[in-house]
């Protein structure tokens, strides 16, 4: 038959011809683990306000924050006592859509201090415009899980907010 014809298969290197590591070699095994370094704690700033003062104190810093350069997604407004009056205009298309609004992230998002669903945003302000002085420190505490960068306290949340407000840069202009 004309044409090419298969050559005979080519028989392995030796062992010692391998490219490689000789089998005898041992691959260290990694060090202690250590752990991962703590995350940064957010920011705390503190914003004087009476009760009565709180919701509209709230309002300017979020608007200080647009003005600033934040995105509406990077910011979740949490109030302790009455709700904002944006959560109750939302809340009036129903819980299915007002909810949906959280997972979607797009807008300046309003809920109560008490807030369950898993929710995280750069930036949290804290309205503190009603409620016991207990309730608001737990808001403070939770609220504090819920920010990423910068945690606004609007009223007076208890001597933990203000401790760690003393703590960091608390005067002027909120951070961008």
């Amino acid at each position: 038959m004309p044409g090419p014809r298969s050559a005979p298969p080519r028989p392995a290197p030796a062992r010692a011809d391998r490219p490689g590591p000789p089998r005898t070699a041992r691959i260290p095994k990694p060090g202690p683990r250590r752990p991962a370094p703590a995350a940064p704690q957010p920011a705390v700033q503190l914003v004087a306000a009476t009760t009565a003062q709180a919701l509209d104190r709230a309002d300017e810093a979020v608007d200080q924050l647009l003005d600033a350069g934040r995105k509406p997604g990077d910011i979740l407004v949490l109030t302790v006592g009455e709700a904002h009056p944006w959560q109750q205009h939302e809340l009036s298309f129903g819980e299915e859509r007002y909810w949906a609004q959280l997972a979607e992230g797009g807008d300046v998002f309003y809920a109560d201090a008490a807030l369950t669903r898993p929710a995280r945003r750069e930036v949290v302000v804290l309205v503190v415009n009603g409620g016991t002085a207990g309730r608001a420190a737990e808001a403070y505490t939770k609220a504090l899980g819920h920010t990423a960068a910068l945690l606004v306290v609007c009223g007076d949340a208890g001597p933990a907010a203000a401790a760690a407000a003393a703590a960091g840069p608390t005067s002027g202009r909120l951070p961008a």
